[in-house]
This record gives structure tokens, C-alpha cells and sequence, in this order.
């Protein structure tokens, strides 16, 4: 009679227990001894992170193993919010001689981010507000990178060459209005490539960003004579607005660095004053005799972005953690690079819900292993850094998903 009483007992507890069990693993996934480094919060030490239904649901110094359903060892690795990527082209299509505009050169997302730690990417003028509707449907829609824009002066967008010359198609009024019925998603206004001796794209963009509250992000150069980037960063830019291709030196554009290798003095006021200093490194804007003299210096970027597009993913650019080695090799720690491609652009294009791994916030979060050897690094002129430092993205996931496993962290074995 005892014996089948409690068989009957264990019966009826045997579900509870086991619910028991399965609530208890209230986490999707806990990361697990790696070193934090998340700027909002001035954490930069060694934590657990736990993840549930999309959101970062804990950061504590030791979160029980039990509690998770996918545990992760994270010993020796950087762990970031999901890496910003503030300047890219990715408005790819196929319409012939339309350069970053729905065409060749520009690149769909997801082949090109997750890979390389970046949950969020921002296109940077492809489209104007002619063409912005198609941009939206064909790339921001269907891409599982988290995809905003600068949107163009130019109505066309960037379709190079004449297009960009065209000042009857810098309208600011109607960019404003294009920005402001995207709002978070249109996070700025940018100019690029414009090549005559004049003020009036500059103060157009600027004004379409006035107009829609947002940046500008300005690409400045071609002009002959040359343009005053001293006026610029002093007179035309408002504090917030953006100098991209900091460290270039190209025909037509004044360079941060003088021919003494001194970074001009009204570069640093310009800083201080509030103007945001990009690297949009790309194909032909970066070169180690503007970076390495700035950074020795200490005249350091604001923001690390890559300037994506086919002609510079398979040159001396490669990838943003390539890009942010290069400023690791300069002097830059770990968590100022790592600031730099996280909370650091997430203020500046104000989708301040990005960018951290605040308890509550979207789980981005970017794995990173800092490699020690024998590197070399090569900028736009096809000039070679070495190094002994390397970033390298272990593991990419976006709103709680992993989307980029390089050797398996978040997996079983096959024979367990």
C-alpha cells in the first residue's frame, strides 16, 4: 500500500518537477567570462550576460549556467554591443552606370555585416528622396542587418559623375520632408563628391538637416581652388554634424595634417566644438600619413566606419574589424575602438536605443577575439602598417539570434 502510494506521488510531482526544470532556464542564451565592454554603462570588466526573448535580460558578474538554455563560453574574449557600422554603401542593384544608387559598386547587407560583428549598418547617401521609397522596399525591408541611411542632397542619390553636380536637384525642403516621414530609419542628411568651388551644396545639406532635425554627414573635396575645411568645421557645420574621410588626403581637399605632419590647430577647436570626426576609410580616403601623425598626436577619430562598397572590401579596407586594428596599432585601446563602433555613433545619429547592453535594451551583442602575432595593414595608397594586434569576430548576434558562429561557441557538439 506504501509503495503504490508513493509511486502515485511520485507521478503527480514528476510533471511539476519538470516544469520546474524547464522555467528554470529562464535565458535563451548566457555569454559566459568574457570581458564587457560597454561605454553607456562604464563597464569594462569581466561579466555574464544573459539574453531572453530578444532583449538583454541580465549583467552580473556570475549567472548560474542551469538558468540558460545556450551557454557560451566567452573566457578571453571581448564581449561589445553589436558594432555600428556609420558609413557604408549598400543600395546594390542592377541599373547600369547609377554607381551607389541602386547598381553594382554598392552591397546587400547581410553578406558583408554579421560576418564582421556589425548589427547595424547605415548607408550613407545612396538614395535622395527621389528613389529613397525603392531603397527601403529592396534593401532596408528584406535585410536581417539593421539597415538606416543619410539620406542624399542630391534628389537622384549617388549615381556619381554629373548627377552629384546638379544643384537645381538639391532641394532641402523636400529631403526634409522625405527625412521626416522616416524618422529612425533616415538619420541624417549627407553631400558627397561635389566638385565646383561653392558653398551652396554645403549650406543646402545643412539646411535640409536643420530642416528635419538630423545631422549631416559632409564628403568634402574636388574643389579647385580647394574649399576651407578651417570654414567649414567653424562657420558651415553645426556642432553634431559629421566630417567623413578624416584622415584622407585627396586632390581638391584640404587635409587634416599638414606637408610637417602637425594636425592643424583649428582641427582640434573643430572637435571641441562639437563637429564628429568619421573615418570612413573606403577605397581611396585613409592614409597612414594622416592617421599615424594625428593619432601620435592624439587628434583620435569619433567614430570607425568602413565606407563599404566594392572598391574597398577587397583592398586595403577589408572589414571594420580590419579598420578598427588599424587605430588598435595606433594606440587606440580595445574599449575606445570598440566605443568608437558602438555607443559613440548610436549618439550621433540619435538611435540611442542602440549601441549598449543596458538590461532591457535589444540584444546586439559582438564577440571578439584579440589576436597576437605578426599583422600588416595597408592603406588606400597601397602603403603597409605592421602590427601585433588583430581583431577577429567570433560570434554576431542580432535581436537574440545568432547570426555568425566562426568556430561554433554557441553550438553542440555532434556527438553529445
Amino acid at each position: 500500500m506504501k509503495t503504490l502510494f508513493k509511486k502515485n506521488l511520485i507521478n503527480l510531482l514528476l510533471p511539476l518537477v519538470l516544469v520546474g526544470a524547464v522555467q528554470a532556464q529562464e535565458f535563451d542564451l548566457l555569454i559566459k567570462g568574457g570581458q564587457l565592454i560597454d561605454a553607456r554603462n562604464n563597464i569594462n570588466s569581466v561579466r555574464d550576460l544573459a539574453i531572453a526573448d530578444g532583449k538583454i535580460a541580465a549583467v552580473e558578474s556570475e549567472i548560474n549556467a542551469n538558468r540558460a538554455k545556450v551557454v557560451v563560453n566567452a573566457s578571453g574574449l571581448l564581449v561589445s554591443p553589436g558594432l555600428i557600422d556609420m558609413h557604408s554603401h549598400n543600395f546594390y542593384g542592377t541599373v547600369p552606370f547609377a554607381y551607389l544608387s541602386n547598381s553594382f559598386s554598392a552591397l546587400p547587407p547581410d553578406g558583408f555585416t554579421f560576418r564582421s560583428g556589425v548589427t547595424t549598418i547605415v548607408d550613407a547617401g545612396g538614395a535622395g528622396w527621389r528613389n529613397f521609397r525603392t531603397f527601403k522596399s529592396q534593401v532596408i525591408d528584406m535585410s536581417k542587418t539593421r539597415v538606416l541611411a543619410f539620406l542624399n542632397i542630391v534628389g537622384h542619390g549617388m549615381k556619381g559623375g554629373a548627377v552629384e553636380q546638379d544643384q537645381l536637384d538639391m532641394e532641402p525642403r523636400l529631403t526634409a520632408m522625405v527625412a521626416k516621414q522616416f524618422p529612425g530609419v533616415i538619420v541624417g542628411i549627407k553631400l558627397a563628391h561635389y566638385q565646383g568651388y561653392d558653398w551652396t551644396p554645403t549650406e543646402r545639406t545643412v539646411e535640409a538637416g536643420r530642416l528635419a532635425e538630423v545631422p549631416v554627414m559632409i564628403d568634402f573635396g574636388g574643389s579647385e581652388p580647394e574649399l576651407s575645411i578651417e570654414e567649414l568645421f567653424m562657420e558651415k557645420l553645426r556642432p553634431g554634424d559629421i566630417f567623413t574621410h578624416t584622415y584622407a588626403n585627396v586632390k581638391g581637399r584640404q587635409p587634416v595634417v599638414d606637408e610637417k605632419g602637425k594636425v592643424k590647430d583649428f582641427v582640434f577647436e573643430a572637435q571641441k566644438r562639437g563637429i564628429i570626426f568619421d573615418v570612413g576609410h573606403g577605397g581611396g580616403s585613409f592614409v597612414f600619413s594622416q592617421a599615424v601623425p594625428a593619432l601620435k598626436q592624439a587628434f583620435k577619430p569619433d567614430v570607425i566606419s568602413t565606407d563599404l562598397h566594392t572598391g574597398s572590401m577587397n583592398s586595403g579596407m577589408k572589414d571594420i574589424v580590419n579598420v578598427m586594428s588599424k587605430f588598435l596599432n595606433m594606440g587606440m585601446s580595445p574599449e575606445e575602438v570598440i566605443h568608437t563602433a558602438t555607443w559613440k555613433p548610436a549618439q550621433y545619429i540619435k538611435r540611442t536605443d542602440l549601441g549598449h547592453l543596458t538590461v532591457g535594451a535589444v540584444a546586439d551583442v559582438t564577440l571578439l577575439r584579440l589576436r597576437e602575432g605578426d599583422f600588416g595593414f595597408i592603406d588606400t595608397r597601397g602603403k603597409k602598417m605592421n602590427g601585433n594586434i588583430k581583431l577577429e569576430c567570433e560570434l554576431t548576434i542580432k535581436g537574440g539570434e545568432v547570426m555568425w558562429d566562426l568556430n561554433g561557441i554557441s553550438k553542440p557538439s555532434w556527438n553529445e
